[in-house]
């Protein structure tokens, strides 16, 4: 599904079906840190039902389902739903997963204690979305949104591949970031209390052949390069690795959290 939005990449055309199947192999990412955040907080935990919201691959319900929640995962993406049971499948875990956009995602009332939006929670229609997620989660229920970049002006080799992305791909938005915490539009205070935030350093492992799949796989190359471009990045971009990164790095990255509780 070929998605623009004015908001991202100055409307440049993407869609995340063109780089399905390197998502599922090359974004599953996150270290154990970042997921210990969220079981130390008390979520996605056995006794829980969770949603998670543009899950892609199912990346976030994958890797906590062996903390016993029961959960479904939605995406916009036919073709990511498709990798995501998968690879649910493939690992035994009974995951429901549908596809289909966060602004029409219909289940009952009070159908969820916790509803997760990992790196995609920019995406979505907020004044059409907030009052659904409230109405979704059952009272007191958590919004949890999640969030990792890596840090281009301090990681030399974050910095390099992100400048050739910019080269093929000028108006990529996701370029240039730095620690913050998560935005949280003003109409999610209508619904919801900021209960805490945390934003935290972690380093993630790559060999150089995951690092040229992690950055194929993102929104300003595969999903968005047409054939000749994205063949073009591809060799450059290996070329570039092979003059500047041993074969085995870390890239150093932030991650930040937030949880929001139902009023």
């Amino acid at each position: 599904m070929e998605i623009t939005d004015s908001r991202i990449d100055a409307g440049k055309a993407f869609d995340w079906g063109r780089t399905s199947q390197e998502y599922a192999k090359y974004r599953d990412i996150y270290p154990e840190q970042f997921y210990q955040k969220i079981i130390d907080r008390g979520l996605c935990t056995e006794g829980q039902k969770v949603l998670d919201l543009g899950t892609g691959t199912g990346v976030l319900p994958r890797n906590l389902y062996r903390y016993g929640a029961v959960w479904t995962g939605t995406d916009i993406s036919p073709e990511q739903i498709e990798q995501a049971q998968l690879l649910a499948q493939a690992g035994g875990m009974q995951i429901d997963f549908k596809a289909v956009p966060t602004e029409e995602i219909d289940f009952p009332a009070g159908s969820f204690d916790v509803i997760t939006a990992c790196q995609c929670f920019w995406y979505f229609d907020h004044e059409r979305v907030m009052p659904k997620l409230a109405q979704l989660l059952k009272p007191e229920g958590k919004l949890l949104i999640l969030y990792m970049a890596w840090l281009p002006y301090e990681d030399k080799i974050a910095g390099a591949s992100e400048e050739l992305v910019l080269k093929y791909n000028p108006e990529w938005s996701g370029a240039g970031e730095t620690r913050h915490p998560i935005w949280i539009p003003e109409i999610a205070y209508e619904y919801f209390d900021m209960e805490e935030h945390e934003e935290y350093d972690l380093t993630v492992p790559f060999t150089k052949e995951s690092w040229h799949g992690r950055m194929r796989a993102c929104r300003g190359v595969g999903a968005s390069l047409n054939a000749e471009e994205l063949a073009k990045w591809d060799a450059e971009h290996r070329a570039l690795l092979d003059a500047i990164a041993p074969e085995s790095f870390e890239i150093l990255h932030y991650a930040a959290l937030a949880v929001l509780k139902k009023k």
